[in-house]
């Protein structure tokens, strides 16, 4: 039995499509009985959690041969992050009470930095899953190619995409949600023993100048990509309701300025298949 928390998102649901797809048995956890009923069409055991219930995380996590958390991302924290710790307090609960085999966390590129960021909710994961015996691999991947979905429209309507990643011809590491879920299904059916680190990036790194041609050849139409002046972000993220914007704004100082990348050797680097103009047509067409 395969255990997916996050199942209704598109990590998660790239995920439980791969194992069906292979004919495991999947364990849908979710907060919301409705949310699961596309799922258990399928053949899923449904587990009614949330991620701050160690209890029902703890029943959900029973006789898995393996656990795949994708905990909850809070995108305007309050300082220190209770948010997440409340979250990590209850995971690492059920899972030291619970015992699966084996647990694929989603983690994130650029965790082992040590300065303070919105990332650092997974940095805190990391650390706390670290102290306990259960064997687990941290799964590192990109910057998400389907956070284009944003762009769409302004890319389909006034041919701009405006971008927090600077310079503008400045490739980083994306990587499509579908490679990320192909390769956990993979992860969770492997066998190894601690805490071991997987980093994933798609087919090349890829800059938003690279973004905007890529709307260009799917759109038909010229699209070109604007710098937001960094002094300009604390207001306009305020302007659309952050409390706090500045663990955002560290969490894209940290890929403008390179202290979030990948931890091991590029050769290391897991590399995904799904190229970047793929995903603009669908985020397109959907």
């Amino acid at each position: 039995m395969y255990v997916i928390t996050g199942i209704t998102g598109q990590v998660g649901g790239a995920l439980g499509n791969a194992l069906l797809r292979e004919s495991r048995p999947v364990r849908a956890v979710v907060r919301d009985e409705k949310k699961g009923a596309s799922w258990a069409v399928r053949g899923c055991e449904i587990a009614l959690a949330d991620m701050t219930d160690a209890g029902a995380l703890a029943r959900a996590f029973e006789g898995a041969e393996g656990v795949f958390i994708l905990p909850p991302s809070e995108f305007d924290p309050a300082p220190g992050f209770p948010e997440a710790r409340e979250v990590i307090d209850a995971i690492v609960a059920a899972v030291t009470r619970a015992k699966p085999r084996r647990i694929v966390c989603l983690s994130t590129i650029g965790a082992q930095a040590t300065q303070t960021s919105l990332l650092t909710q997974r940095t805190l994961l990391e650390e706390a899953l670290r102290k306990q015996s259960i064997p687990v691999t941290f799964l590192r991947p990109g910057w998400f190619m389907e956070n284009c979905a944003w762009d769409v429209d302004s890319a389909r309507n006034d041919g701009i995409v405006q971008s927090f990643l600077q310079p503008l011809d400045r490739a980083i590491p994306m990587v499509a949600t579908d490679d990320i879920g192909r390769l956990a299904a993979k992860l969770l059916q492997e066998a190894w023993r601690g805490a071991r680190i997987v980093e994933l990036e798609g087919p090349q790194r890829t800059s938003p100048d690279d973004i905007a041609a890529a709307f260009s050849e799917v759109l038909g139409k010229p699209v070109c990509m604007q710098a937001v002046p960094r002094e300009t972000w604390d207001a306009l993220f305020r302007s659309q309701g952050m409390k706090d914007p500045m663990p955002r704004i560290q969490m894209l100082d940290g890929f403008n300025e390179g202290w979030i990348d990948f931890e091991g050797r590029r050769d290391d680097i897991v590399k995904g298949t799904t190229p970047l103009r793929e995903v603009i047509r669908r985020l397109v067409v959907r």
